[in-house]
């Protein structure tokens, strides 16, 4: 008897309601690229901007002199729609895992308004202390940040 393998669903766009949390994000001219719509490189930096905007104003991260910083490790998008400057895009942000030394962030891209997302995607941050590069635990003022986007 052959069994074969299960194939993974579809990525889907996702709903404003997965989401905990929204930034904004405005395109920029060079975001474009030579097809007219934002290049799929770019929300990767989103995602980044999106998350690590929202660490430092919540005084969770000290991008300059903080002990501990979040190394990505781990990336990955799905694109539904395109986006495109000029044009506001928003962030939905999410928290899926938080460990002890490592947070999953699900970050979902919007068009202005838009009631699916364009992209959803994740990454995964490993804490680690700036100057040995080891893992540390996440500092309380972080726990304290991401706890109400689980």
């Amino acid at each position: 008897m052959s069994t074969q393998p299960s194939t993974p669903p579809r990525p889907q766009a996702r709903p404003r309601s997965d989401f905990k949390l929204f930034r904004p994000i405005q395109t920029r001219w060079m975001d474009n690229d030579v097809y007219g719509h934002v290049n799929n490189v770019v929300y990767y930096s989103y995602f980044d901007t999106a998350v690590n905007a929202y660490l430092i104003e919540a005084g969770a991260l000290d991008i300059h002199h903080g002990e501990v910083i979040g190394l990505v490790v781990e990336t990955q998008c799905n694109y539904f729609e395109p986006l495109a400057f000029p044009g506001a895009v928003e962030a939905g942000l999410k928290v899926a895992r938080m460990g002890g030394s490592s947070v999953r962030y699900e970050i979902g891209l919007f068009a202005a308004g838009a009631p699916l997302s364009a992209a959803c995607g994740h990454f995964v941050h490993v804490y680690v202390s700036r100057d040995t590069r080891r893992p540390q635990a996440l500092p309380t003022a972080l726990q304290e940040a991401l706890s109400p986007l689980l």
